[in-house]
Order: C-alpha cells, then structure tokens, then sequence
C-alpha cells in the first residue's frame, strides 16, 4: 500500500524536477543556440523555407526533445512526472527553453534587423536554432 501512496504523491508532487533543471536547460539551450542566431546562412535558409518546411523544422524540435528526454534517459518516464494539460512540465520547460533561448539571442544581439528579417523570418530563424538549442538543454538536463 505504501507503494501505491507513493507513487500518487510522486505523480502530484513531483519532486525530481526542481527549479535546477530549468536552470541546466537554459545553459545548455544558450550555449547552443549562440551560434546559430549570429550566422547569416541560417537567416538566409530561413528566408526561402515554406511552411511545410517550417512545420517540419518544429516537428523536428519537439521529437528531438521528447526523444532525449524519454526515450534516450530509460531512468525517465514521461507517465511519472507532473503534467499540464497532459504534458510533461519537463517537456513544456524544455520547449520554452529551447525556443525562448534562440529568440531571446535574436533579440539580444539584433539579428532580425541586422539580417533584415520580418516576423515570419524570424519565426523560422528560431525554429532552425530551436533544433541545436533543444539538444543543449536536453543534454544538460538529463546529465547534470
């Protein structure tokens, strides 16, 4: 019985990801992305992707995470972890880290004016980073 209690409580009150997984996301998703948002080529690619193209790119983005995180790690188990809207809150904070950092680079550094790129550019900009920025944080997450 104990077993089953805790194994609730784990599930309610998952204490495995702390504020510190975030924080080894977030290095591992800067330090990769930097790069990549500086570089010129990516903002050309960007410019001549179509949606389908865009849409794949993301695709991409969330397999590579999903698969790092659940799949690589047989210690992790997605069914285990605390859950929004019924998705993992480590998968979501890995997402948002692997996006956010490549758009906050961007801004930071002023790539979309410095490339002369709309919205939409951008957004494909970011999701080509977004690829090397998930490994990264993926990567520190699972081996600190």
């Amino acid at each position: 019985m104990t077993g089953i209690v805790r194994t609730i409580l784990r599930r309610l009150f998952n204490r495995e990801f702390q504020p510190a997984d975030v924080a080894q996301q977030v290095v591992g998703g800067f330090l990769l992305a930097g790069p990549f948002v500086v570089t010129e080529e990516v903002w050309v690619l960007a410019g001549f992707m179509n949606p389908a193209q865009w849409v794949t790119v993301v695709g991409m983005v969330f397999a590579i995470g999903w698969g790092a995180l659940y799949r690589a790690d047989s210690g992790r188990d997605a069914d285990d972890e605390t859950e929004v809207a019924g998705i993992p809150y480590r998968f979501l904070t890995l997402m948002l880290v692997s996006f956010g950092s490549v758009l906050v680079l961007a801004f930071s550094f002023a790539a979309p004016e410095a490339f002369d790129a709309d919205v939409y550019q951008t957004a494909k900009a970011v999701s080509i980073g977004a690829v090397f920025a998930v490994v990264g944080a993926a990567t520190a997450d699972s081996v600190f």
